[in-house]
């Protein structure tokens, strides 16, 4: 078993506007697959260490009774047009630990897009609790699908 799943999809669009959306909080909210979620505040983000607030409401998985709660999303890893990656910080203790993020590679058409979900490095304390991946890969790919989806329909818009 593997503490990672990665998936890829082509995406007719430059890096660039691929990354921007990634960038920008909203963004995050516009392609999330999973409902959870529902609005965001702060800026894009810029570099590593750049971070964001997300609203999200757990109920959309109905797999655990959290509700409605707010999570920072902290930016580790930025390559402007070619990487983000991201650890979620909420008021759980200890922090979780699992990581998030997009490289992405030019390719003839546009834009390879690879999505992953990195639990390798989660607090022993979630790892004993059995509940990873939070995350599917049907879930990473259907969010590859929106984002690709809303890239070609011009999001962000200036």
């Amino acid at each position: 078993m593997t503490d990672r799943i990665e998936v890829q999809r082509p995406i007719a669009a430059p890096p660039a506007d691929v990354f921007a959306l990634l960038c920008d909080p909203q963004g995050h909210v516009a392609i999330d697959a999973t409902g959870m979620l529902q609005s965001a505040d702060g800026d894009p983000v810029t570099a590593s260490g750049d971070s964001f607030v997300v609203h999200m409401d757990r109920e959309a998985l109905n797999d655990f009774p959290l509700g409605k709660y707010d999570v920072t999303v902290k930016i580790t890893d930025y390559e402007k047009d070619a990487l983000i990656a991201w650890t979620i910080e909420g008021q759980i203790k200890p922090q979780i630990g699992h990581v998030y993020g997009y490289r992405l590679e030019p390719d003839a058409d546009g834009t390879l897009v690879t999505s992953f979900y990195d639990w390798s490095g989660i607090d022993q304390h979630w790892r004993d609790a059995g509940i990873f991946p939070v995350i599917s890969e049907t879930a990473l790919r259907g969010t590859l699908g929106i984002l690709d989806r809303t890239v070609r329909r011009g999001y962000p818009r200036g």
